[in-house]
């Protein structure tokens, strides 16, 4: 990473490391991190679990600009109500690991909702 940054200027790269932990490092080791886009490379695992979508968040936590996930997206795409929008959707939904599920079930309530609300006193 630091020698695609540093010689060849990248302005983008895409991490490919195995895991959370591993793609992790890679971003730890980007120097000038202001001036690039860092993006993991998300595989489809072989099971039915939504892996991928909590991969995502854990990597949007650590500082990742974005993912690059294909096949994950038609790994239940097949089902008829986990299609491949709903699964963009869960993986954008400002969610976490520690509170909410990866599954989705049609995108719609996927995530958080942010509402400061009003201070009343």
């Amino acid at each position: 990473a630091t020698r695609a940054v540093e010689e060849c200027h990248a302005r983008i790269l895409l991490v490919s490391a195995e895991g959370v932990e591993g793609k992790a490092e890679v971003l730890d080791a980007v120097p000038n991190r202001e001036n690039v886009c860092v993006l993991a490379n998300i595989l489809a695992r072989e099971n039915k679990a939504l892996e991928e979508v909590e991969e995502v968040w854990m990597l949007r936590d650590r500082g990742f600009n974005g993912a690059w996930v294909s096949d994950a997206l038609y790994k239940s795409g097949n089902d008829p109500v986990e299609h491949p929008a709903a699964i963009i959707r869960s993986m954008q939904a400002k969610s976490s690991v520690k509170y909410a599920s990866a599954r989705a079930k049609n995108g719609r309530g996927e995530g958080a909702k942010e509402y400061l609300g009003d201070i009343m006193m």
